[in-house]
């Protein structure tokens, strides 16, 4: 079986940008791809010089043109569900039933949302219904806004979407476990606070119009922001022994190592900050770093 020096499980921004830097470095690199990014039905994505506005499929697209022309990149269309290391070789299982080995791994894989059981709100995630205010919230400043959350992350949260617009509701969906200090907060900043159980998103198209409420009561929006839950894309790096943070990311240091010697992670993956800028950055990096410690690992 062929031996690559990296295998890179993830063909998004991270796992493009990991790849461009290998090949150009003349290494040997299979990507590995599923084809679900999380930003899969977001129509633009901002925030990123020379690409604002652009749709990010074609910003993928557009990259993953550009690395192909490096002859020693290659991609493979699938799903990598586990791992295993022999000595310094790992070996890489798809669910197609292929295995492929490498010197080297690293994991650009994302993370996977977990939509909540509120009609409509799936359909509208990453169109109206938002996770950042550096990728999206210009587009809806000053525009009637919501955010769904509860508990102590609600002061916080407020405020920030607050430097954007003034016409700004959180929803509990449900009652209000806000502290009260923090409830003072956001009454001094004028920010409404609605505890009314959430029945669905009326939207068309993805673009909210309203709330409903489980007593049948509407508000109109045009945003909603919100943080669902999320979990590893990919699970082959906890199961090969990858340190977890406590908020289910993979632990890297400043090089994008993780805590298993030869396997390396960015992207999503790693950090709450979730941008195709910064997607893009961990991506370089890690492909740097990667091709050093293959360059030490055979320097005499």
């Amino acid at each position: 079986m062929h031996t690559y020096d990296v295998i890179i499980i993830g063909g998004s921004y991270a796992g493009l940008a990991a790849a461009m830097t290998l090949g150009r470095s003349l290494r040997q690199v299979l990507v590995i791809d599923s084809g679900a990014p999380c930003n899969r039905q977001t129509p633009h994505s901002h925030n990123f010089l020379t690409q604002d506005g652009v749709a990010p499929a074609t910003i993928a697209a557009i990259g993953k043109a550009q690395v192909a022309q490096y002859p020693t990149i290659q991609f493979k269309s699938g799903l990598a569900v586990s791992g295993g290391q022999t000595g310094d070789t790992f070996t890489i299982h798809t669910a197609e039933g292929e295995h492929f080995q490498a010197r080297k791994l690293l994991f650009a894989s994302g993370v996977k949302d977990e939509m909540p059981d509120i009609k409509g709100f799936a359909e509208c995630w990453g169109i109206s219904v938002l996770h950042c205010p550096y990728c999206h919230g210009y587009e809806v400043k000053d525009k009637p806004t919501g955010i769904l959350v509860n508990g102590e992350q609600a002061s916080e949260f407020g405020r920030l979407i607050h430097h954007w617009t003034s016409d700004l509701t959180i929803f509990t969906n449900g009652p209000i476990t806000i502290p009260a200090d923090h409830v003072a907060q956001l009454q001094a900043l004028r920010i409404g606070i609605n505890d009314k159980p959430v029945k669905a998103i009326v939207a068309a198209q993805g673009h909210i119009q309203h709330l409903l409420f489980e007593d049948g009561s509407t508000q109109a929006l045009q945003a909603l922001y919100a943080r669902p839950a999320y979990q590893q894309h990919c699970p082959i790096p906890g199961a090969m022994g990858c340190q977890l943070s406590e908020t289910g990311h993979i632990v890297v240091n400043a090089f994008q190592a993780t805590t298993v010697a030869g396997i390396f992670a960015a992207g999503d993956a790693t950090t709450m900050f979730r941008s195709v800028s910064a997607a893009v950055g961990a991506g370089s990096l890690a492909g740097a770093m990667i091709n050093k410690e293959l360059i030490m690992a055979t320097t005499v």
